[in-house]
């Protein structure tokens, strides 16, 4: 019974040693993105006006509003729960906040993940 499953295996082995990777050699190599591809939730400061409609339509709970004030507010974003589903930029009025075709950077510290968007400190 061993024996057959060898037989098996054998071609699947020759035809991976003679065969190009599936992979591709990131970072030595750059990689070619889609032109629709989603990868970083960007914001314009000066648009946002922290009336939190794309705090409220996230699915993921990605964006986080902490207002003090009507003018103090800080807009957080929490990329590891973040699906970069596009709702956040549809349902802004304002323009303010866009995803883009930039990479995040990957870490293993959750700190990193955390990110403050706008943060408004009305001034005295």
């Amino acid at each position: 019974m061993k024996l057959r499953s060898y037989f098996y295996l054998l071609p699947n082995i020759v035809r991976a040693f003679f065969s190009k990777p599936d992979t591709v050699n990131y970072p030595s190599i750059t990689l070619e993105v889609a032109d629709r591809f989603r990868g970083s939730v960007r914001i314009k400061a000066q648009n946002c006006v922290g009336c939190s409609l794309c705090v409220r339509d996230c699915p993921a709970q990605a964006l986080e509003l902490e207002k003090e004030s009507k003018n103090s507010f800080r807009l957080i974003h929490y990329r590891d729960r973040c699906t970069y589903c596009g709702q956040c930029e549809l349902s802004c009025r304002f323009d303010a906040i866009f995803l883009d075709n930039e990479y995040d950077e990957p870490s293993s510290n959750r700190a990193h993940f955390i990110v403050t968007l706008v943060e408004r400190v009305p001034e005295e």
